[in-house]
């Protein structure tokens, strides 16, 4: 299982590991800036473990040691064991219904002591490996419709346990894997089709549903009457426009009144129509006649007040930041969750849009060096695992920042690397360093 200590460090990509190192540093100087305070023993709070900064040095720690017990492991148990390891995430998440322990309304987290443990977090590596190692079956055609579905149920069975648990952020995710899935010939008319509905979905918390029923209504007749000729011809092309219709009506007018009422949580539709300046149409009637203005502008302000607080610290950092530790908004723990999801705050206020634009230009080596990576593979299960890895990296960084900006609602999804969290950080480093390990091993054709 184990290689020879001679040959751990030969052939591993040195820019992916500094590309690694450098953010994980950036990531413990900005928790730390956020919770150190100027009467703070820093040696004492370093080793008591009883800060946010100190227990991310512990993860860090243990990160390490995993990183080390990869790079030592043989390739070989990575193809192996794909489906095994898949199934005991599975498993885990449902232990979650019983061991679960309930942080911020969700219940996700087996507690393990030292650290909460997020099954979710970390099914996204062996949701990876499944998949690579079912698409780099010699019987695996991915041309063919079983297949296809058989690749999408790998990747989208963790969702619903996700959304059992009330991380409806975390289940996102998980379409990420829509990109390696494409990349190895999954037909692009379903992913036009996904983003036709995410598109219809966007223009649903504009509009009310009744009117974009009607709008689509008039679309597909004045489709029908410009196309008439043909549809003299070809039947057929009358049963797309109807069906196209009465797919989209269906999904404005059932799915996503199911969606905002029964998958998002209350405070997260909220957020999501507060981010385009609407009230919760979906919300509970009785509750909305009960609620008066005043306290309709005070909870909409309450939605809105993350993001607020979080544009201020950005925008206060300027061009070169206000300097180490000296963030207003950061060291008055005016933004929430400052440490995990807006982690990204502490970087613009402090080190300003030069020091944000470092973070990025970092973040966007690492993955077209992932990229890289994946395309001067042999093997078809590295490839696939490489863009799995890119693809989740791509979709974290994407949404958490947007989401610290406003152009996203707040979700709950971590900033690779950087945001506090042993689940998380733990979860990265794995993903990375199986990668670096298989990459090693590039010239063996590996199944």
């Amino acid at each position: 299982m184990f290689q020879k200590r001679e040959v751990v460090l030969k052939g591993k990509d040195w820019v992916m590991i500094w590309l690694y190192a450098a953010i994980v540093c950036i990531g413990l100087v900005c928790i730390f800036s956020v919770e150190y305070k100027a009467n703070d023993d820093f040696f004492r709070s370093l080793f008591e473990f009883k800060k946010n900064y100190s227990k991310q040095f512990l993860f860090l720690g243990i990160c390490v040691v995993l990183a080390t017990f990869i790079l030592l492991t043989d390739s070989k148990f990575f193809t192996a064991t794909p489906n095994l390891l898949y199934i005991i995430g599975i498993l885990l998440m449902m232990a979650t219904f019983v061991l679960g322990k309930n942080v911020n309304g969700s219940k996700s987290w087996i507690p393990l002591g030292f650290m909460n443990l997020q099954p979710v977090e970390t099914c996204k590596i062996f949701t990876a490996l499944a998949l690579a190692k079912y698409l780099a079956r010699n019987d695996t055609d991915f041309t063919k419709t079983r297949s296809q579905l058989i690749a999408a149920g790998i990747c989208f069975l963790p969702i619903v346990f996700s959304i059992l648990q009330n991380e409806t952020g975390l289940a996102l995710v998980y379409f990420s894997f829509l990109l390696p899935m494409y990349r190895e010939g999954f037909p692009p008319g379903y992913l036009v089709a996904g983003a036709s509905l995410g598109v219809l979905l966007v223009i649903t918390l504009l509009f009310p549903p009744t009117s974009l029923i009607i709008a689509l209504s008039v679309i597909a007749l004045l489709c029908a009457f410009f196309m008439k000729r043909k549809i003299k011809r070809n039947k057929g092309i009358l049963l797309i426009i109807v069906g196209l219709w009465l797919m989209a009506s269906l999904f404005v007018g059932v799915a996503v009144p199911f969606l905002f009422k029964h998958v998002f949580q209350k405070y997260q539709a909220d957020r999501i129509f507060s981010m385009v300046g609407r009230d919760n149409p979906f919300e509970d009637e009785s509750t909305v006649k009960v609620t008066s203005a005043d306290v309709k502008k005070a909870k909409k302000e309450k939605e809105n007040y993350n993001v607020k607080q979080s544009k201020i610290a950005i925008g206060s950092g300027g061009l070169l930041g206000k300097g180490f530790l000296k963030g207003t908004q950061t060291q008055g723990d005016f933004v929430p969750e400052q440490h995990t999801d807006f982690i990204f705050t502490s970087v613009g206020e402090n080190f300003g849009f030069v020091g944000c634009t470092i973070l990025m230009l970092l973040y966007f080596g690492m993955l077209f060096r992932i990229v890289y990576i994946a395309e001067r593979q042999r093997s078809t299960f590295t490839r696939v695992y490489a863009y799995s890895v890119a693809a989740i990296i791509f979709f974290h960084i994407a949404i958490n920042i947007c989401m610290t900006i406003g152009l996203a609602p707040v979700i709950g999804i971590t900033l690779p690397l950087m945001s506090y969290g042993g689940s998380s950080l733990i979860t990265f480093t794995i993903l990375i360093f199986i990668l670096i390990k298989l990459d090693s091993d590039r010239q063996m054709i590996l199944r």
